[in-house]
């Protein structure tokens, strides 16, 4: 079972929501697979995705996204993103900034962003968080509902 979510890593409820996903993918670990596409709806979140990306590069995606969501309080101004603030969270955890600031310029991560968007448009997300199980959109939002949701489908993919 699959689990999309749209996200935008300067988005106070992503970072909300992040534990529970993460949460859910523990509970499930063999059943659920979770993929993250890129909603960079706020000012600076395209510069933020990159430095997750560079960070899945060097094998510390997750450790990268935790480091970013723990400091978003600080660097994710919605008026005036201090991305300084996010590349010193994403040091602090071992990324090799001469290497990320090298791999965040490859014309494929703009490329991923770029595809990413479009599916924004074609699925018509217009908010972040947004999730898609087994590519059916939540009927409503929530935790409750998402993790209902998950549920159910892990139930019948047993079947």
């Amino acid at each position: 079972m699959t689990i999309v979510e749209f996200f935008d890593p300067a988005c106070e409820t992503c970072r909300a929501f992040y534990p529970v996903v993460k949460e859910l993918m523990q509970r499930y670990p063999s059943q659920v697979r979770l993929v993250i596409r890129y909603a960079p709806s706020h000012k600076g979140s395209d510069e933020v995705v990159k430095l997750l990306e560079a960070g899945r590069r060097q094998d510390k995606y997750v450790m990268v996204l935790e480091s970013l969501l723990a400091a978003q309080p600080q660097w994710a101004d919605h008026g005036n993103p201090n991305l300084q603030l996010a590349y010193m969270a994403a040091e602090q955890v071992g990324l090799d900034m001469t290497r990320a600031r090298a791999d965040m310029a490859a014309p494929t991560l703009d490329a991923v962003l770029q595809e990413d968007v479009e599916d924004l448009t074609a699925l018509r997300v217009d908010k972040t968080p947004t999730f898609f199980v087994n590519g059916r959109p939540l009927p409503s939002f929530g935790v409750k509902q998402l993790a209902d949701l998950i549920s159910v489908e892990v139930t019948k993919a047993a079947k």
